[in-house]
């Protein structure tokens, strides 16, 4: 009984450290308020220009989050052959900054304790 509360407890500490190393750092917050602001723009732009170009706004989202969105727009390619529904490439955007937020964070937060100089889980050599 005491090794499934253990567990749970674990599994809520670590997705509260993912959910931080997500949003709540500079660095993925900065990220993320960037892609929710391009997004935010090429919502809005299709609705007030006149232009039959208007709906190429969207390609700014898409490269802010280029290396994983690259990754959603092949499987929409071959899934739908180039005819992909808007709530796949929206909903992959939105993954795919999410994914990159997370790598983000987990990147500042091993720089930031390698400057302070704390190793965590150090490797040493078997004796």
């Amino acid at each position: 009984m005491n090794t499934t509360r253990t567990t749970r407890i674990r599994t809520l500490t670590n997705l509260t450290r993912l959910t931080r190393l997500t949003v709540a750092n500079r660095v993925s917050a900065a990220y993320l308020t960037a892609v929710g602001g391009a997004m935010a723009v090429a919502a809005l732009t299709p609705l007030f220009a006149t232009s039959p170009d208007a709906s190429l706004i969207w390609i700014w989202p898409a490269l802010f989050t280029f290396p994983a969105f690259g990754f959603v727009a092949w499987l929409g390619e071959s899934l739908w052959g180039g005819e992909a529904p808007t709530w796949f490439f929206i909903g992959g955007i939105v993954l795919s900054a999410l994914v990159q937020s997370l790598a983000l964070g987990a990147a500042w937060e091993g720089l930031r304790d390698r400057r302070r100089g704390r190793r965590r889980g150090r490797l040493t050599t078997a004796r």
